[in-house]
């Protein structure tokens, strides 16, 4: 259910070098399950940004994004009490009623963001989920205790082996053991 609406900036801290989470107040009743998207209209620029939303809860979004050209250089400059007109309820989202009893949930770079609440909500079902994580070195690395403070197991790839598992998320999947179903989101 496409929305349209504007939501207030509470905060836009920056988490690694690239990266940053931007915290929204505003209508979130559109966003319907974890992996959907929202769309992000920025002044001066045509398109929209389309961000996924990495967690949502009593009509705050948290989104996380990496800075990689015009549009998010200017959503990393934006300050609180500043308004966004956004459109939320897009894309079909992961569907948590096919994971089973063991999911495990891969992603990497900014392919991390929506399993946070796809964690979140498998937890909810009383399913347990194991998480993996990847990232080129370890400067990069977020939510690694975002998600620890659920209570999932969570497992770190770097491809450079900085920090965790040396190799891509593929190699940390030997790791886990037994798993029912896999969600992804990332390269």
């Amino acid at each position: 259910m496409l929305k349209q609406g504007f939501f207030k900036v509470l905060t836009n801290d920056q988490l690694t070098d690239s990266v940053y989470k931007m915290t929204l107040s505003g209508d979130t009743k559109a966003i319907e399950r974890p992996g959907q998207f929202v769309n992000i209209k920025l002044d001066g620029l045509f398109l929209r940004r389309p961000i996924s939303f990495c967690d949502v809860e009593d009509g705050k979004l948290t989104i996380i994004y990496k800075v990689v050209g015009k549009g998010t250089e200017q959503m990393a400059g934006l300050i609180g009490g500043e308004y966004l007109d956004i459109l939320t309820g897009l894309g079909n989202g992961y569907f948590t009623d096919l994971g089973g009893d063991k999911p495990l949930l891969i992603g990497g770079g900014v392919g991390v963001p929506p399993l946070y609440n796809l964690a979140k909500e498998l937890l909810k079902e009383g399913k347990t989920p194991t998480v993996i994580i990847g990232f080129n070195t370890k400067s990069e690395i977020f939510y690694e205790k975002e998600f620890a403070d659920l209570g999932v197991k969570v497992l770190v790839a770097t491809a450079d082996g900085s920090y965790g598992i040396k190799g891509f998320v593929t190699d940390a999947i030997k790791e886990v053991g037994e798993y029912t179903y896999v969600y992804t989101c990332g390269p």
